[in-house]
C-alpha cells in the first residue's frame, strides 16, 4: 500500500458555496473513509487549500475520489492534483 496526496486549490466563492454541497461531499469521503481508503481529510488555513490523505494500492483511488467529488463536479474546487507521498516515519 502506498500513500498518496490529493491537494486541492478552492474557487475565490468556495466558502459561500461550500453549504449547498458539503453534505454531498462529506458523505462521498465518509464512503472512502469507511473503505479504508481515506485516512485523512480537510481545508488549510482560510480554506484557498485543501489535503486528502489516501492509502491505496494506486493513485486511481484519488483521482476516482476527486472526479466523483461534489465540490469537484460544482466548480468549488479550481484545482486538483494527486503526489504519490513516500512516508519513511509512520505508517
Amino acid at each position: 500500500m502506498n500513500y498518496y496526496i490529493l491537494d486541492y486549490t478552492t474557487s475565490e466563492n468556495y466558502l459561500e458555496e461550500r453549504e449547498k454541497y458539503r453534505k454531498e461531499h462529506l458523505n462521498h469521503a465518509t464512503e472512502y473513509f469507511n473503505e479504508g481508503y481515506l485516512i485523512l481529510g480537510g481545508a488549510i488555513d482560510a480554506a484557498n487549500e485543501a489535503v486528502l490523505v489516501f492509502k491505496a494500492d494506486s493513485e486511481k483511488i484519488a483521482e476516482a475520489f476527486a472526479q466523483n467529488d461534489p465540490y469537484v463536479k460544482n466548480g468549488l474546487i479550481k484545482s486538483w492534483s494527486v503526489k504519490k507521498w513516500n512516508v519513511v516515519i509512520g505508517n
